[in-house]
């Protein structure tokens, strides 16, 4: 299996850019359309609008809202008219797996975009395998998963918390020889942490320089984690902490870190759950120069970038709302469910599922997003610095896209594993050495 991307020249990816806004630069265009007919094709949006995720994930129901309406001002889908089905799972991870059901059995969705957590992904991954679903799932999580019935349109730990580590390693990132990884207790934090563990330890970091904490959800008092931190930062290295804390919990967290006047300067913090719709909530003076690492920051300057943020406003009416990077993989998970239920002429899940892999789509910072083999996409990394108006300021990028890896080298259970859903392998953890599918879609 290739996951390289194949060479495309400017013009070429500019033709493709331009496809790909044209929506939002000429809505005349998008008017002529015709108008589209006949019973709706019911998309399922699981999101929690409530709860302690409600921070991250109420904007991702949004921007779903506005892709579907603009699909449908173009002449749907098929000739048919998009209709979005909304639920509530209100950050419970058994709700989720309810809902899920809901909207794949009595709903009739044929497709879902929804989840943030891995807990809430782990809930609702065997409905979708029972019932065929198709599921797009656009955060950034700890992979050492490959369902054929799930497009990870977010980063795997290869796009994300590696590169992340890789730049405090390095001169321009600070040169940091002491790690806190400090995340919420479930599965992405401890399962990151456990990967990140292994190769900071490659790199020559002993056990002694890592620090590893979990708090539940919500945490709010953040007094004794922060003063750990503190003291395990005094022992004469630069310390840098790496945080998988999610969803309201990080507001008193940073507050915390400005109260014990812990500063950019003195210990980095690396957010991997951080982006500009939290930020939103939070005085960001006290935070300046710290740093996330994400594969989409608002403040990237491209064509494309710029219509949809024009395009965002003009939906919510609020000039002061803000975009991230869930919002973008929705956004090319969206457009590359359309290519290949287009592609498939139909909406039927076994169809759709072995048309998916290939499908290329402008991603909104330059370059060619495509579906690979393992169901994640090649995708650019970006470290972004905090500036006091909430918005982040690229310090560094990979030269090149990273194809997604949904299993990590760094586990020695899974280095020999990839996941290819194309034939002859059609397999989601494929053993290299042995040739053998060990017959299970996850881990």
């Amino acid at each position: 299996m290739s996951d390289s991307l194949p060479p495309l020249s400017r013009r070429a990816f500019g033709r493709l850019a331009l496809v790909s806004s044209a929506a939002a630069l000429a809505p005349g265009m998008e008017a002529r359309a015709a108008a589209p007919k006949g019973e709706p094709i019911k998309v399922g949006i699981l999101h929690s609008l409530s709860g302690t995720m409600a921070i991250s994930e109420t904007t991702l129901k949004d921007v779903m809202l506005m892709l579907i309406e603009e699909q449908n001002r173009k002449g749907g889908l098929l000739g048919r008219p998009l209709q979005p089905v909304v639920v509530d799972p209100a950050s419970n991870w058994p709700l989720f797996a309810e809902k899920a059901r809901q909207l794949l059995s009595v709903d009739k969705a044929s497709a879902v975009f929804g989840c943030w957590t891995s807990v809430s992904r782990k809930s609702v991954l065997p409905v979708f395998e029972e019932l065929n679903g198709i599921l797009f799932y656009p955060v950034q999580y700890e992979g050492q998963e490959c369902s054929r019935n799930i497009f990870y349109t977010g980063a795997a730990p290869n796009q994300q918390a590696i590169p992340a580590v890789d730049y405090l390693l390095s001169e321009d990132g600070g040169g940091a020889r002491r790690f806190a990884l400090i995340g919420t207790d479930y599965v992405y934090p401890r399962t990151t942490n456990q990967i990140l563990a292994n190769y900071l330890k490659s790199k020559g970091i002993a056990g002694d320089d890592l620090m590893v904490d979990y708090t539940p959800f919500g945490q709010s008092d953040w007094q004794t984690i922060v003063s750990q931190i503190k003291a395990f930062g005094s022992a004469g290295r630069k310390t840098a902490v790496v945080s998988t804390i999610n969803g309201d919990a990080n507001v008193p967290f940073y507050k915390e870190l400005g109260n014990q006047g812990i500063s950019a300067t003195d210990i980095p913090v690396m957010a991997f759950s951080v982006g500009e719709e939290e930020l939103a909530g939070m005085d960001t003076r006290p935070l300046v120069g710290q740093l996330a690492a994400w594969n989409y920051f608002e403040s990237i300057e491209t064509p494309a970038n710029a219509a949809f943020i024009k395009q965002w406003h003009a939906f919510t009416k609020n000039p002061k709302r803000t975009t991230n990077d869930p919002m973008e993989a929705h956004y090319i998970g969206f457009n590359m469910w359309v290519q290949a239920v287009t592609r498939a002429g139909t909406t039927d899940h076994d169809k759709v599922i072995d048309a998916m892999v290939g499908i290329r789509q402008p991603n909104l910072t330059g370059g060619i997003a495509r579906m690979l083999p393992d169901h994640h996409l090649a995708k650019p990394v970006y470290i972004g610095e905090i500036q006091d108006d909430g918005q982040f300021s690229v310090v560094w990028k990979t030269p090149d896209l990273v194809p997604g890896q949904a299993w990590s080298p760094w586990v020695p259970e899974t280095r020999n594993l990839i996941g290819d859903w194309t034939a002859p392998i059609r397999c989601g953890n494929y053993d290299t050495v042995a040739k053998t599918c060990l017959g299970k879609k996850g881990a």
